[in-house]
């Protein structure tokens, strides 16, 4: 019963910060029209929206520093300590966007400070995600690496459904002009509970391996000198996985009202189970991928996904309900199985002196970068091309990338990953 619990806590410790972490992504996204009201009051509706929104993307174009920064602190001094850091950095600042002035009281100040909470959030989200999945997978049994791994992101689908969650309670509980006022506050201020809560879990984790590995030169320098193609296999491997999330999860609820004319609460609906449907795919396709191997699933996934974008962007352009969720549960079962395999298919990949700096890298160049941009690029190329399928031939572009680096990457030998320094009598 204790080793349970004990296995219990240290899941929780792992994904408590991508429960934060995409907890912020979601209440961000849903009161964006309240917080361009309060920073930048002097623009238009769409102005405010469309700078809330450029804050929002600022923080991810920090990923990739973060994750250097991060994954340094990971490799050089321990997970521990990296894991602490990190979600310490975000729920500081999503505390303090919730209490930070508007631009009535600060003036100019207030969108500057916005944007400087945004780029530490988005330095915390580069190292947080991989350095969880990196010290959960290390410490699995090598038959339950997938599982293990699809933990992680599970949190993240579990941040982003409690976000929305406490947005539809406080607009059901409050009325609108209090939710614009101050309401959508609120939610950044449990943030800091999610963090404390967090913190408390993390500490007394197990002792750090004896890798906290003095490698002969700074991770960083190690990997791009050592690793540069394996940095390049990685983001490679990511593409898929940025770019079919940030489309399929985010961008289609403005995709289906705009090209579909569905109204907004149904939008939001579909997406909703959606992302409910995501938690139980995810971890079913990581048991498989433990049974039958990752690199075999993914490649599988991969070609589903360049086949199969089209005929599910086309059933999701038709009026029928049924047609239009089975498009979505296409994306459901490529995306979410995608995930289920990836975590542990990179730390397996990637040498244990600068794992968590390679594979913060690798995976934030693609999910910062390439996965941030993707709704804008989506939404140009339907503009430019008048051709309201382009987000699927983006997603079988990135298919098709992710599928040749896979191809080009072998598993690990299934063995230990981590040599543990044992703890101290009667230490945390």
């Amino acid at each position: 019963m204790t080793a349970t619990l004990g296995k219990s806590r240290l899941f929780a410790a792992g994904a408590v910060g991508n429960v934060l972490e995409w907890y912020d992504f979601a209440v961000y996204g849903y009161f964006a029209t309240s917080i361009g009201q309060a920073f930048f009051p002097q623009q238009d509706k769409v102005a405010q929206v469309l700078s809330a929104f450029g804050i929002f993307a600022v923080g991810f174009l920090m990923r990739p520093v973060g994750g250097a920064l991060f994954g340094h602190v990971g490799d050089r001094i321990g997970r521990r300590a990296a894991l602490n850091v990190s979600i310490a950095a975000m729920a500081i600042p999503t505390f303090l966007i919730g209490v930070l002035p508007g631009y009535e009281r600060l003036g100019l100040a207030a969108p500057l400070l916005l944007t400087l909470l945004r780029m530490i959030q988005g330095l915390s989200v580069g190292g947080e995600y991989t350095t969880s999945i990196v010290f959960l997978v290390e410490r699995a049994k090598p038959e339950r690496r997938g599982l293990v791994g699809a933990v992680a992101d599970v949190g993240a689908v579990l941040g982003i459904l409690a976000g929305s969650a406490t947005g539809a309670v406080l607009e059901t509980v409050m009325s609108e002009a209090s939710v614009q006022a101050w309401g959508w506050r609120i939610p950044f201020w449990i943030g800091l509970a999610v963090g404390v809560a967090g913190l408390g879990l993390r500490r007394g984790l197990p002792g750090d391996e004896a890798a906290a590995a003095k490698t002969e030169r700074a991770p960083l320098v190690a990997t791009f000198r050592h690793h540069g193609m394996l940095l390049a296999q990685l983001a490679g491997v990511s593409a898929y996985a940025a770019v079919a999330f940030y489309l399929m999860f985010v961008y289609i609820v403005s995709w289906l009202q705009l090209v579909d004319g569905v109204a907004p609460a149904r939008a939001l609906d579909i997406n909703t189970i959606s992302m409910v449907l995501i938690m139980p795919v995810e971890l079913s396709v990581a048991w498989l991928g433990d049974r039958i191997g990752r690199r075999r699933v993914l490649l599988a996934i991969t070609a589903f996904g360049f086949t199969s974008a089209w005929p599910l962007f086309w059933l999701l352009h038709r009026p029928e309900s049924a047609l239009l969720l089975l498009g979505q549960f296409g994306f459901v079962l490529s995306v979410a199985g995608f995930y289920g395999c990836l975590p542990a298919f990179m730390v397996e990949v990637v040498p244990h002196q600068v794992r968590c700096t390679a594979t913060a890298l690798g995976y934030n160049l693609s999910l910062g970068l390439i996965g941030g941009l993707s709704p804008l690029a989506a939404t140009w190329l339907i503009e430019r091309t008048d051709n309201d399928y382009s987000p699927a031939f983006m997603i079988m572009a990135a298919a098709a990338i992710s599928f040749i680096a896979l191809l080009s990457l072998r598993t690990a030998a299934a063995g230990p990953m981590i040599e543990m320094v044992p703890r101290p009598a009667g230490g945390d």
